[in-house]
């Protein structure tokens, strides 16, 4: 989280790491824990966790620099088995930081993917995301209406802006926003900073 720019939020989003794992469940043993907590249900109540890869061999590069935020990190070594997420044996999609759609603002930001979300908290802007483009259910859309706008990330390649046009299709108060340049939220931030991510959506 530190490399990422984002342990300023990470108490907030009470991420966690699996040291020691229940029976059944050796396999997440290293992995960030990532809850999908709850607003109505107190400041730890949860309706679910996602569990995120974070082993050396996928994070770091040879010499022990972490490639994220501004390079792909490399997870094909277990792809074949689980991608760098892992969900709760059937559980469903859901939208992440749903604390977010109470925030007193015009406003909200969606992303595909938790850590963006979590960028644009840490810059003070309210947002949410989704798990990816197959993810997206009908059922998210009824609360993002009462919004003015909803600005929708566009990671800055083909298929971010693929996923972020067809989402707003679906979204009458939707504007995308493009980062550009290969960008995601995280990257972004890394290479420019809090006030010009902020500036992307007018802020």
């Amino acid at each position: 989280m530190k490399a990422r720019g984002l342990e300023s939020v990470a108490d907030k989003f009470t991420l966690g790491y699996v040291g020691s794992a229940l029976t059944g469940h050796e396999q997440k043993t290293g992995m960030l824990v990532v809850p999908y907590l709850r607003p109505a249900g107190g400041p730890h109540a949860a309706a679910t966790v996602r569990f995120r890869c974070i082993a050396d061999a996928c994070v770091k590069d040879d010499e022990g620099n972490y490639l994220a935020p501004t390079r792909k990190e490399n997870h094909s070594s277990h792809s074949k088995w689980y991608g760098k997420y892992w969900g709760l044996p059937g559980d469903i999609p859901r939208l992440y930081n749903t604390r977010a759609l109470l925030t007193p603002s015009p406003f909200i930001v969606i992303t595909e993917g938790e850590f963006d979300a979590q960028v644009w908290e840490s810059v003070g802007v309210p947002a949410i995301a989704y798990q990816g483009t197959s993810a997206w259910r009908d059922h998210f859309i009824p609360p993002l209406l009462g919004f003015e706008t909803i600005y929708i990330i566009a990671d800055g390649d083909a298929p971010g802006m693929e996923a972020a046009e067809k989402l707003a299709a679906s979204l009458p108060n939707a504007k995308v926003i493009v980062l550009g340049d290969g960008h995601d939220s995280n990257s972004f931030l890394h290479e420019y900073g809090a006030a010009a991510l902020r500036e992307r959506i007018g802020l």
